[in-house]
């Protein structure tokens, strides 16, 4: 059985994501870990507690989560797993994926801001942070099914073969049509592309899929647009590495999409 780590904090934006994947793995082999960090407030810390009271407060924590993981078990009849933690949440997040040998972290996606969008948040830092898969999912979002898929990449600059294969994977677990979508500032860059897409025919094969190819300058506003246009249900994209001075000049267009977008967002890094 696959594990995916749902982090929440019971916001709004939390709860709507939990409830989002709930229905997305019923009737699939998965189980849902319900990851909640929870830290002593600095006003129980400034009352001087006793380590005794301290471990109540955590304890009744525990409890609470332990009810909605029930409660979520009942009401979308997959196997829930309730799991509090205490200390640096991605710290924490990164040794739970290890104990659960978890597939995907989920997190919920608050409404665009322009403090979101200059300081990012939880879940944009996690997709920078954390080498491994993230879906966000934005407040509002509601499970309709996954139809099409959209695989905005760089595919000059190469698509690693665990991307693809994960791709694949999730297109095949929901029936679901792939569109590569690529996107160059110049023309001429097409003609590399046409030799270089052709190594994702074999990994994608059986797969209903199309190539796209956009020349635009404004990559962000290209991707929204062609979410819209195909009726998409699913965004992915691989967040690409930048060395120091090059993330001076260059925003992460994957934790751009993930703050702005209206459908879900997968991110898989390399």
């Amino acid at each position: 059985m696959k594990t995916i780590i749902i982090a929440t904090d019971f916001s709004a934006e939390a709860i709507n994501a939990t409830k989002y994947i709930a229905k997305a793995i019923t009737g699939k082999a998965y189980q849902l870990v319900l990851y909640n960090l929870y830290n002593t407030s600095i006003h129980a810390q400034n009352a001087r507690l006793s380590a005794m009271e301290i471990d109540k407060m955590f304890q009744a924590q525990k409890n609470k989560v332990n009810e909605k993981a029930s409660t979520l078990s009942e009401m979308y009849h997959v196997e829930v797993v309730a799991h509090v933690v205490a200390g640096n949440f991605y710290d924490e997040l990164v040794k739970s994926i290890q104990q659960f040998n978890a597939e995907l972290v989920v997190m919920g996606m608050a409404e665009r801001s322009v403090e979101q969008d200059l300081l990012g948040n939880t879940t944009t830092a996690a997709i920078s942070m954390l080498k491994f898969p993230v879906l966000s999912i934005p407040l509002g979002t509601e499970y309709n099914g996954i139809k099409h898929i959209l695989f905005a990449c760089d595919i000059v600059r190469g698509v690693h073969k665990t991307v693809l294969d994960r791709v694949r994977e999730v297109a095949a677990d929901y029936h679901a049509s792939v569109e590569v979508f690529h996107i160059r500032e110049k023309s001429e860059e097409f003609m590399q592309q046409q030799d270089e897409k052709y190594p994702m025919e074999e990994t994608l094969s059986g797969i209903q899929h199309t190539y796209k190819n956009v020349q635009s300058s404004e990559i962000i506003k290209a991707i929204r647009d062609e979410i819209v246009a195909s009726e998409t249900d699913l965004l992915i994209m691989v967040p690409y590495k930048y060395g120091f001075w090059d993330s001076m000049l260059h925003k992460s267009k994957t934790r751009a999409m993930a703050s702005g977008s209206k459908v879900p967002l997968l991110s898989l890094p390399l």
